[in-house]
């Protein structure tokens, strides 16, 4: 392969969705309807990565990581035992604040009939004041937390962190968490669909009932000794290292070559424009730089451009 590969983005509507992807991303957006996330990179039953344009177009991620793994994803993947691309990638756009969930654990995820999920947010546009909250404050057990839900005061037993772009946060499974309003997000997270809502700021859904809550799946999910974890400063290169993936935020002067010998890299462009195989692609804009294949620098398209360069581990 000596291009990129790009894929056509799939809407999501969600009720706390807004329309930042389109005013600040320039991203097509469903006229009126509130669109929280944009699935970039899935590899699902129920969804499923298109390749958008090139020699692969009408392909999909399924068939890629299935019938081209060895020149699309590496030699090294050929013995990975996922049937499915092991990622999905998103973009999150957060008008209002997002439920507060949890992940299960991989200990507890199957006997829950979920899947575990491990995911790191990095801040790709932070209005003012925005936040996250993440884990819990310092001493909160889990009887204090089970009281909170029953009086609805559970907003003061969880941790509350203000972020700014360019930051970015570990949620690994257990962690309860949730999205405050004015955050524009780049979540990067295992190949999973499953989510525990504890408490969701007795909203309504779209369908003007109030959301299915999962308290008991909750509760055995949490890790209640998960005490004020801190975000990670804009400065900091390596936005995740985990054993499900790789985050590395670069900044591009000249052409690079960004990936690990031998295998893919996953590019989200992150400030400026960056340029690979021809193509030039903007703030927002996802592409696969194959294994195989020369000339895959990847540059700035002028000036300079940042960019977060995801890899799967071996």
């Amino acid at each position: 392969m000596s291009e990129p590969i790009v894929f056509e983005p799939i809407a999501m509507e969600r009720v706390w969705g807004g329309c930042r992807f389109e005013s600040v991303l320039g991203k097509a957006i469903p006229n009126g309807t509130p669109i929280g996330e944009m699935w970039e990179i899935v590899d699902r039953e129920d969804a499923q990565s298109i390749v958008h344009v090139g020699a692969l177009r009408g392909k999909s991620l399924h068939e890629l990581w299935t019938d081209k793994r060895a020149t699309i994803f590496g030699e090294d993947y050929l013995a990975d035992p996922s049937p499915r691309f092991p990622l999905l990638v998103k973009l999150l756009d957060a008008r209002e604040r997002l439920s507060v969930q949890v992940h299960p654990p991989l200990f507890l995820a199957e006997s829950l009939g979920g899947e575990p999920k491990t995911e790191v947010w990095y801040f790709l546009d932070a209005l003012p004041g925005a936040k996250v909250y993440a884990g819990l404050k310092a001493g909160v057990t889990r009887g204090a937390f089970e009281s909170a839900l029953r009086t609805g005061k559970v907003e003061g037993a969880l941790h509350a962190i203000r972020v700014a772009t360019g930051e970015s946060i570990f949620i690994p499974s257990g962690r309860l968490h949730a999205i405050g309003e004015g955050n524009l997000i780049v979540e990067v997270q295992q190949n999973s669909d499953t989510t525990y809502r504890v408490f969701d700021w007795n909203r309504m859904g779209l369908d003007g009932k109030p959301r299915a809550l999962h308290i008991e799946e909750s509760l055995a999910s949490i890790d209640f000794a998960d005490f004020e974890p801190a975000a990670c400063g804009a400065k900091e290169k390596t936005i995740a290292d985990c054993p499900f993936f790789h985050v590395e935020k670069m900044r591009l002067k000249a052409p690079r070559e960004i990936r690990p010998a031998g295998r893919f890299a996953l590019v989200t462009v992150i400030a400026g424009q960056a340029a690979c195989g021809g193509k030039v692609f903007e703030r927002g804009g996802f592409f696969i730089v194959p294994a195989g294949g020369g000339g895959l620098d990847v540059a700035p398209a002028s000036g300079t451009a940042e960019i977060l360069v995801t890899t799967l581990p071996v």
